[in-house]
């Protein structure tokens, strides 16, 4: 009897297979044809393939169903044949697998991008991979590898596909990267690995493009951002031209050079892409005969929020520089940008995003809350157009949970979600959707009682924010504590209890926190003045990231300031 898939690869190396469609070229496929069409037509051959592995010593046998979504299998006049294609693809792979070996259901990108880069929204892109992945699972699936993707925007699309029929299958979800380091559209490793996990992806890796030298670099990086369990599916490596034919050069015995280095990083699963053979696979299963399996790698220090773009990433907390939101995309008393949000306009959110960029924001918050406007259609217009102005991460500031979801489904990354507040109707209405689509989010400490007046009361909501956070499947390190600044001109003592609140946060909790600092000096003059002096107190109690006007020289003379001094 088999263990759970997620337990076997915590106590030991597991060997997944290798290359399918140059092995079914030599058995048979015509070019132009479908490989999955040879579940139904050609089962055998695809069976001996498997076989083949299995006998080298894989213990993951991959499906033949890479391409076996509507969008690839129309190519071929296919597309009524999804259920069959893959069901087959699964039943093949389970006969051959026995109780001896794992069967992964292979799902591939489908060839086209999801808005604004391409023409498919997030919703349709979602639904393609549900309709592939249903008779995957239906089938008896052990576990879904994603594989070869380039958008991550899609990979995401794709768990979160999954996710949406499984809670509990296995996710292995894989991006294919450049020599440069980076995917086709930008992505780096530790992007990568963060909106992976985010989003609910339990082993997180790379395939394709690369030989195992340079799957072991992007490996390597997204080491520095994740603790889950690591996959290495190389080519054997890069393809060259001979006699007018692609070949890959990659010798089993090159193909098994990294393994010990692997195994430090914490690789759970070693397989083999483009070129690789029976060979090679029975060549890595015995490499690890001998070797100390134990899961090793030691990630990211505990406690770090990590967000992410398409193309950047942040930590937040721990010995990090304190993360700076800039706060200027608010239509909060500003006509002119109020008036362009009902016009549908996005000159003013661009330019702030990219000014506000420059002068140092590490994040960007986007609230398009104003009157009269259709606030979930303004949130996705706004998260297209500063994805595409800057790289920065972003912070989704609104208490509209339709307009949250809306600007969930159009981030590329793992964003920033503010906020929810200690009362059970916000955090019903909003914690499914940081579960679902992969975000963090900023807690607000106070609750249907309203905000306590004490430090003491506000880290009382903080801890009942935590349990709820918790009791939703969210990771702890992915809550981020507001302790709430009060105007300082209405009730001088309230600062005070800030600076408390977020001591005990820090103390008891060891959460990351967060303040909207300029609120301390609205109604009084030299805000400037005041603000900063308040920046610099709550950095020394513990602040962890600051929502600022980045283009206020004041608060950024502060952080500079303080960062040197606290030798960050």
């Amino acid at each position: 009897m088999k263990q759970p898939f997620l337990k076997a690869i915590r106590d030991r190396v597991l060997v997944l297979d290798g290359a399918m469609g140059t092995m079914l070229q030599e058995r048979g496929l015509k070019p132009g044809q479908s490989p999955e069409e040879l579940n139904l037509t050609m089962p055998e051959v695809v069976a001996g393939v498997h076989r083949e592995y299995a006998a080298a010593g894989a213990d993951i046998i991959v499906t033949n169903t890479f391409g076996g979504s509507r969008e690839k299998l129309s190519h071929y006049g296919l597309e009524g044949k999804i259920r069959e294609i893959n069901a087959a693809g699964v039943a093949i792979a389970r006969k051959i697998a026995g109780e001896s070996a794992y069967v992964a259901a292979s799902v591939g990108p489908t060839g086209r991008f999801v808005e604004p880069v391409g023409d498919l929204s997030f919703d349709e892109m979602a639904d393609i991979f549900r309709e592939q992945v249903h008779p995957l699972i239906e089938a008896g699936a052990d576990l879904i590898t994603l594989e070869t993707f380039l958008d991550i925007k899609e990979a995401r699309a794709a768990v979160v596909a999954v996710r949406e029929i499984s809670k509990d299958i296995p996710v292995i979800a894989m991006l294919t990267f450049d020599d440069n380091g980076r995917s086709v559209l930008g992505t780096p490793p530790e992007a990568a690995a963060i909106t992976m996990e985010g989003v609910g992806a339990d082993i997180i890796g790379s395939n394709c493009g690369l030989g195992v030298d340079g799957i072991y670099a992007i490996l390597s990086a997204m080491r520095k951002v994740t603790r889950l369990p690591l996959i290495s599916q190389a080519n054997a490596g890069l393809p060259i031209l001979k006699d007018g034919k692609t070949v890959f050069p990659g010798t089993p015995e090159d193909m098994i050079a990294y393994h010990e280095r692997l195994l430090g990083l914490g690789v759970r699963i070693i397989g083999g892409c483009c070129g690789t053979t029976p060979a090679h696979i029975k060549a890595m299963r015995e490499a690890l005969s001998g070797k100390d399996q134990s899961f090793r790698g030691n990630g990211p220090p505990p406690g770090v929020t990590f967000l992410s773009s398409r193309s950047s990433w942040i930590a937040v907390g721990g010995n990090n520089q304190v993360a700076l939101i800039g706060e200027r995309i608010n239509p909060t008393g500003k006509k002119a940008f109020s008036a362009e949000l009902k016009e549908g306009k996005v000159s003013y959110i661009r330019r702030e995003a990219m000014e506000q960029t420059a002068a140092g924001a590490h994040l960007l918050d986007i609230n398009v809350g104003a009157p009269g406007i259709d606030e979930a259609a303004a949130m996705e217009r706004a998260v297209f157009c500063v994805s595409g102005a800057v790289n920065t991460p972003l912070v989704l500031d609104s208490s509209s949970p339709e307009a949250l979801e809306k600007g969930l489904k159009s981030a590329d990354g793992k964003v920033l979600v503010n906020s929810v507040s200690g009362e059970a109707k916000s955090l019903a209405r909003v914690l499914p959707l940081i579960k679902k689509y992969g975000a963090a989010v900023i807690g607000l400490t106070l609750d249907e009682g309203g905000i306590p007046e004490t430090g003491e009361g506000r880290a009382l909501v903080a801890e009942k924010i935590l349990l709820a956070v918790s009791n939703a499947g969210i990771p702890a390190h992915d809550l981020i504590l507001d302790c709430l600044t009060l105007t300082v001109s209405a009730e001088q003592e309230r600062a005070r209890e800030t600076l408390t609140a977020i001591r005990l946060v820090k103390e008891r909790l060891g959460l990351n926190t967060v303040l909207g600092v300029s609120n301390i000096s609205f109604g009084l003059p030299r805000r400037p003045l005041i603000s900063s002096a308040f920046f610099a107190m709550a950095i020394e109690a513990g602040l962890d990231s600051a929502i600022i006007n980045p283009k206020e020289e004041a608060m950024m003379g502060t952080w500079r300031s303080a960062m040197e001094l606290m030798n960050r």
